[in-house]
């Protein structure tokens, strides 16, 4: 999953827009959640144990979403059925994300991307990546909702190389923080200017 085999992954890339959010408020939301350095160790050890399962992991979150018709909704052609291409050109950027969340610095080309995927869910730039004809907005209520299912899901799969319990449950509440941070993050576009 190297960045020249997936198309429209722009990471680091100049068309990047820079985040509104600085450095500085990255590190404030960052003890906010309680990340700190050891959940870095944990998101790298994890990075390598899901690197492998990757498939299996947006074969059960995909799974997911297309059980809940409320939620393939947002994948959905003027037709109102499931846009199978558009769920399809996601697919490698998620499975990147998956990387991306464990093994990125997150450093200012993270968080300008990190405002970049709020843009892609917001009506800002929705469906103009894929160039779909598709619904305008994600709601922001299945952003927030979503912590729940890619955070309870990722669990067995960080169990299933031999680690400890501990080590485990470490990964898991890494993972768990940076889902919170890149969500308080994508929220952005959905924000009154002045209130985030």
């Amino acid at each position: 999953m190297s960045k020249e085999k997936i198309p429209v992954y722009t990471y680091g890339a100049n068309s990047v827009p820079k985040s509104p959010i600085s450095l500085d408020e990255l590190e404030k939301l960052k003890k906010s959640i309680l990340f700190t350095g050891e959940d870095e160790k944990y998101l790298g050890m994890a990075g390598k144990i899901l690197a492998d399962q990757v498939e299996d992991i947006l074969d059960l979150w995909y799974g997911f979403v297309a059980s809940h018709p409320h939620l393939v909704y947002y994948f959905t052609g003027l037709d109102k059925q499931p846009n199978s291409d558009y769920l399809a050109a996601v697919r490698p950027r998620f499975g990147r994300w998956i990387l991306d969340t464990c093994s990125r610095a997150y450093d200012q080309d993270w968080l300008n991307y990190q405002f970049e995927i709020g843009l892609r869910h917001h009506r800002t730039k929705k469906n103009q990546t894929e160039k779909v004809q598709s619904v305008p907005n994600i709601s922001f209520r299945y952003l927030v909702a979503f912590i729940y299912p890619i955070t309870a899901t990722i669990k067995p799969f960080l169990a299933k190389k031999g680690h400890s319990a501990d080590e485990v449950e470490k990964m898991h509440q890494a993972w768990f923080k940076s889902v919170v941070l890149q969500v308080a993050l994508w929220s952005y576009p959905y924000v009154k200017e002045g209130d985030f």
